[in-house]
C-alpha cells in the first residue's frame, strides 16, 4: 500500500564546524500538497532542503530520510541519484545558461541523443514543447534565456525539474525576484502542478503567500522543528510568534525621530544608460531629503527605482540634465568615490554581487570601504581594524562565533547586516538602502526596521527603496512613486495606501506635493 506521505525525515541532525544547522528534526510531507516551510533566516530551512535534494550526503548528518516509505541514503554526487528518485529543487538564485535556449537549458545535461551520439535537437525542441504544453508554461522554447525576464526564467527552472519527471519539487524563495503579475502567473502553475500530482515545498519570506498557496505549513526554528500546521489552523500573528519564539504585537517599530532641515536635493534629473544606446532610463525626477527623515520608493519591478538610487550614487549611467545639490550647495557625483566624500552610502539590492565578498571574511568586508581610517605610513592598524568592526557586528547582532568567518556561511539576513555595517562604519549623511529587507526573515526585517529609525533620530538622511507595500508605508515618512522612470508624485505616509499606491505605481498620477 501506497504511503500516506512522500517524504519523511526522523531524528535528522546537521552539524557544522561551530554551529548544529539541525538538530534532531523529524517532520512529514503529505503526498500531492503544496508543504509551506519557513522559519528565520538560520532556522535551518536551507540545510534541510540540500539534505532532501542530495547536496549533503548521508554520511555528513545523523539520522533518516525516507521517500515513498522508502529510506534513502544518497551518497556523494547524490543530486543526481535525488534527481533520478523523483526530488528536485529550485533555488531563488536561478542556474541556467543565459546564452542558450530555453530547450537547451531544460534539457541540459540529460539531451536527446541519436544512434550516433550527437544531440537530436528536433527531439530536443519536440520534447520542450510537450513540458510547456502539459503545464501550460508559456515561454518562447528557442528564445535564448538573457533575452527572457525573471518571471520567465523562473518558469524554465520549473520546466527544467519537470522535464526529468520531478515527484517533489521544492521552490525556494521563488517570487523573490518577481513583479506582483509574475508572481500570480507562477502561483497559477503551483496549483496546475498539485493538479498533476506534483508535490511541492515552498519556502518563503512572503508569509502571506503561505496563506495563499499552501496546505500545510511547518515552522522551524534555530534549527529545531517547531510544528506543522494545516493553514486554516495558522494566522501571520501565529506564524510570526512561533517563527520568533515569543509575540510580536507590531510589524513595524514605534517611530520617534524628528525631520530637520533640507539636506539633499534633485531637480529635474535625467539618466542615461550608455552601454544600452543611450537609453533614457529616469526621465524628470525631483525630491527633496530631509535631515532625520525616511524618504521611501514605491514602484513596480522595472520602474526604475534602482537605476535612479545608484545613479545619485555614482554607480550607474550618466546624468544628461538635472541637479543635485547636498547641503544647498550643487554637486557633480562622477563616481562612488565622490559619492561617499559627500556623506553618501549605498547598501544595494543584490548584496551578493554588488555588496559582498563573499569568500572573505566579516572582517575584510565591513573595513573594506573604510580602509583610510586604519591605514598609515604605510602599514595597517589591525587592531583598530578589527576593534571598529567588532563594534558595528555587535550593534546589529551579526550571529557568527568569529569576526574571520567568511561572509558565504552566513544566513541571508546576517549577511545583509554585513552590508550595512560597512556603510554605517563610513558616517554617512545620508543612507540609501535598496530594498534592504529582501529575502530576510520577520525577525531580522525587525532588527533592521529598528536601526532604521535609530538612525533617522541620530538625524540621518535616508532613501528606502522596498517592493513590499506594507514596509513602505509602515517605514517611510513620504512616499515617492515611480513608473517607467518617472515619479508618479509624492506623498505624505498619512495619506498613503496600498491602493494609491498601486494606482501610481501602475501609470495613475497623482497630484505632485507641494
Amino acid at each position: 500500500m501506497e504511503s500516506e506521505y512522500i517524504l519523511e525525515m526522523a531524528g535528522v541532525t546537521k552539524k557544522f564546524p561551530g554551529v548544529t544547522a539541525l538538530k534532531d528534526v523529524s517532520f512529514k510531507v503529505k503526498r500531492g500538497e503544496i508543504h509551506g516551510i519557513c522559519g528565520e533566516n538560520g532556522a535551518g530551512k536551507s540545510t534541510l532542503m540540500k539534505i532532501l535534494s542530495g547536496v549533503y550526503p548521508h554520511d555528513t548528518y545523523e539520522g533518516q530520510v525516507f521517500y515513498n516509505g522508502e529510506e534513502v541514503n544518497f551518497t556523494a554526487g547524490a543530486i543526481r541519484q535525488a534527481i533520478e528518485k523523483g526530488i528536485a529543487i529550485v533555488y531563488q538564485e536561478l542556474a541556467l545558461v543565459p546564452q542558450l535556449t530555453v530547450g537547451e537549458n531544460i534539457f541540459l545535461g540529460h539531451e536527446p541523443r541519436k544512434k550516433n551520439g550527437s544531440i537530436d535537437w528536433n527531439q530536443l525542441y519536440s520534447n520542450t514543447k510537450d513540458i510547456l504544453e502539459k503545464y501550460k508554461l508559456d515561454i518562447p522554447y528557442a528564445e535564448k534565456v538573457e533575452d527572457l525576464p525573471v518571471g520567465k526564467q523562473q518558469m524554465v527552472e520549473i520546466a527544467k525539474a519537470l522535464s526529468e519527471d520531478a515527484k517533489v519539487l521544492i521552490l525556494d524563495e521563488p517570487t523573490s525576484a518577481l513583479t506582483i503579475n509574475e508572481a500570480e502567473v507562477l502561483m497559477d502553475i503551483i496549483r496546475l502542478l498539485k493538479e498533476q500530482g506534483v508535490t511541492m515545498l515552498y519556502i518563503s519570506h512572503k508569509l502571506e503567500e503561505f496563506f495563499e498557496i499552501s496546505d500545510t505549513v511547518t515552522v522551524f526554528r534555530d534549527g529545531q522543528f517547531i510544528e506543522s500546521l494545516d493553514k486554516e489552523r495558522l494566522s501571520l500573528e501565529r506564524m510570526i510568534a512561533l517563527m520568533v519564539g515569543r509575540d510580536m504585537t507590531e510589524r513595524f517599530p514605534e517611530r520617534k525621530h524628528q525631520i530637520g532641515e533640507t539636506v539633499f536635493s534633485v531637480s529635474d534629473l535625467h539618466v542615461i544608460d550608455p552601454d544600452k544606446h543611450g537609453k533614457k532610463v529616469i526621465s524628470g525626477i525631483s525630491f527633496d531629503l530631509h535631515k532625520g527623515e525616511v524618504f521611501g520608493i514605491a514602484g513596480l519591478m522595472g520602474a526604475g527605482r534602482t537605476e535612479l538610487v545608484t545613479a545619485l550614487f555614482g554607480a550607474y549611467g550618466q546624468v544628461v540634465q538635472g541637479e543635485i545639490q547636498v547641503n544647498e550647495k550643487a554637486v557633480v557625483i562622477k563616481d562612488i568615490k565622490t559619492a561617499m566624500d559627500l556623506g553618501i552610502s549605498l547598501v544595494p539590492e543584490d548584496r551578493k554581487n554588488m555588496g559582498l565578498i563573499l569568500d572573505q571574511s566579516i572582517l575584510k568586508n565591513i573595513s573594506l570601504p573604510n580602509m583610510d581610517r586604519f591605514a598609515g605610513f604605510g602599514r595597517i592598524n589591525k587592531l583598530g581594524e578589527l576593534e571598529e568592526s567588532q563594534k558595528y557586528s555587535k550593534s546589529l547582532s551579526i550571529k557568527t562565533p568569529s569576526m574571520h568567518v567568511a561572509v558565504e556561511s552566513l544566513s541571508g539576513g546576517n549577511q545583509q547586516k554585513v552590508v550595512i555595517s560597512k556603510w554605517l562604519m563610513s558616517s554617512p549623511q545620508i543612507l540609501i538602502l535598496d530594498d534592504p529587507t529582501r529575502g530576510i526573515d520577520v525577525g531580522a526585517k525587525y532588527e533592521i526596521y529598528k536601526l532604521i529609525n535609530d538612525l533617522a533620530e541620530q538625524g540621518v538622511a535616508i532613501i528606502m527603496i522596498s517592493s513590499e507595500m506594507e514596509e513602505v508605508i509602515g517605514m517611510s515618512d513620504r512616499i515617492m512613486v515611480m513608473f517607467e522612470g518617472q515619479s508618479s508624485g509624492i506623498i505624505d505616509v498619512a495619506d498613503a495606501t496600498q491602493e494609491k499606491i498601486m494606482s501610481m505605481a501602475t501609470g495613475n498620477v497623482a497630484d505632485q506635493e507641494d
